[in-house]
């Protein structure tokens, strides 16, 4: 007897490929929502734009790297590690993690990018090599806010130094999230029957 599509592995692979861009498009409406009943929120064409390239190219990403591995917990370290490029690159870009969104020392946190993206292209984005790349990830996430705090970058800000704390230890906490779940799909062990 044929599997259903609409059912069981079949059904669940379509909803796995179905839920990030659905997330994706409510996220692009949530501005234009918070548009129609408050003045706080003031987006143009561009900041739509750059959103929606940003949101197409991170489902794009998820898509690709889920395609390549089966395994739940490699797919949700796939995910963990995309939100947290995603959320670094906004704060970024939207009003920046040290000083303002045009202080130069924000640049730093491309190459914290740039460091896990390099690691996964080395370890070919196997599951084993993408743990250690996200854990190297975590510790060069580390580095802007060190330096900034010893550098008194963005003391200025009335939340410093503490909202650099705080950010760097959450996005560090993610890419460590990340790197857990990678371990464990390295490991194939079901995500749910993980031990810590």
């Amino acid at each position: 007897m044929a599997e259903n599509p609409e059912s069981g592995i079949g059904h669940r692979k379509r909803l796995w490929r179905i839920a990030p861009w659905t997330i994706s498009a409510l996220t692009l409406l949530l501005p234009l929502i918070a548009m129609q009943f408050t003045d706080e929120v003031d987006w143009n064409a561009t900041d739509f734009a750059v959103l929606g390239i940003m949101l197409t190219g991170a489902c794009g990403a998820y898509e690709l790297a889920a395609s390549r591995n089966g395994n739940i917990a490699y797919r949700a370290g796939v995910g963990v590690a995309l939100v947290a490029a995603f959320i670094l690159i906004w704060m970024n870009l939207s009003v920046g993690i040290i000083g303002a969104d045009d202080d130069p020392a924000n640049l730093m946190y491309g190459g914290v990018l740039a460091a896990g993206l390099f690691g996964a292209f080395i370890v070919r984005f196997q599951p084993r090599g993408m743990a250690r790349a996200l854990v190297a990830t975590a510790l060069a996430q580390m580095v802007p806010g060190v330096v900034a705090l010893a550098a008194g970058w963005g003391s200025a800000a009335e939340n410093w130094p503490e909202a650099i704390v705080v950010l760097t230890g959450f996005f560090a906490a993610l890419w460590l999230m990340s790197a857990w779940l990678f371990r464990k799909a390295a490991l194939g062990q079901p995500l749910a029957d993980a031990k810590p």
